[in-house]
């Protein structure tokens, strides 16, 4: 009996990584949910700009690169331009809660029939390790040597809180990857954010809490402790919106 397998979605090639970075579950999560679904033929990925920038290199679905910050506009158009296809978006904070905020928030209010992979660990990765808008009060960055103060920097934007209060969205959801139960939860969330977008239900986003140990300057795993002691209290798991549980609940 097979327990575990690479998902046929995720190609056979080295990923690109630091060691510990947990962006490697998260793709996995999302073949998983790709190949449950039976969807790898009208799938459509797009890659962000930043550590995920290669991500086009590790689905084996087609896949598309967008500027940074665009690729719920680029999902926008594909989906549009041709309703069977399955189009995800896989960005990361910096991606897309600075640069493409705009367009996350104007996909999620006109209710896009697109599932979005956010990305949340904190800080902008692949550029060195600057404050991001997710990055929390006091922590530590390049571009915060002294720790984020909210009184000149503000506080981090809490993406899923947000994006709840609109009316547009279907279904919004926290999840983090940082232990097995955690990531089997996730798993479940994934999938549905796919299924939604299947069922024709409208926008989905799931961000996912990850680590970054590179830049936070920690070991992977005390990486995983930083997630659950600081990043989790400040981001709570759940979800947050699930417009097709609210009317079977009405």
């Amino acid at each position: 009996m097979v327990v575990f397998e690479r998902p046929k979605s995720l190609a056979k090639v080295p990923m690109h990584y630091c060691p510990g970075c947990t962006h490697g579950i998260i793709h996995r999560l999302v073949a998983q949910a790709i190949d449950e679904l039976g969807i790898e033929g009208s799938a459509i990925g797009v890659a962000p700009v930043g550590c995920a920038v290669m991500a086009y290199n590790y689905f084996t679905c087609d896949m598309i690169e967008a500027a940074h910050g665009r690729a719920p506009a680029v999902a926008t158009g594909l989906k549009r331009s041709d309703p069977s296809k399955i189009v995800f978006t896989y960005q990361g904070d910096g991606d897309l809660a600075s640069i493409g905020m705009a367009e996350t928030v104007h996909a999620a209010t006109r209710n896009e029939n697109i599932t979005v992979i956010f990305v949340n660990n904190a800080i902008y990765g692949m550029t060195g390790g600057q404050m991001a808008p997710t990055s929390l009060p006091g922590q530590v960055t390049q571009t915060s040597p002294y720790g984020r103060d909210v009184s000149t920097a503000g506080y981090p934007i809490k993406v899923s809180e947000m994006l709840s209060a609109l009316d547009g969205p279907e279904f919004i959801a926290r999840v983090a990857v940082n232990n097995v139960k955690n990531v089997k939860n996730a798993q479940k969330i994934i999938k549905k954010a796919f299924e939604n977008q299947v069922n024709n239900k409208g926008f989905s986003l799931v961000e996912v809490v990850s680590s970054c140990p590179t830049n936070w300057g920690k070991t992977p795993s005390d990486a995983l402790k930083w997630v659950e002691e600081n990043m989790i209290p400040y981001y709570p798991l759940g979800i947050y919106k699930d417009k097709s549980a609210q009317k079977e609940g009405e």
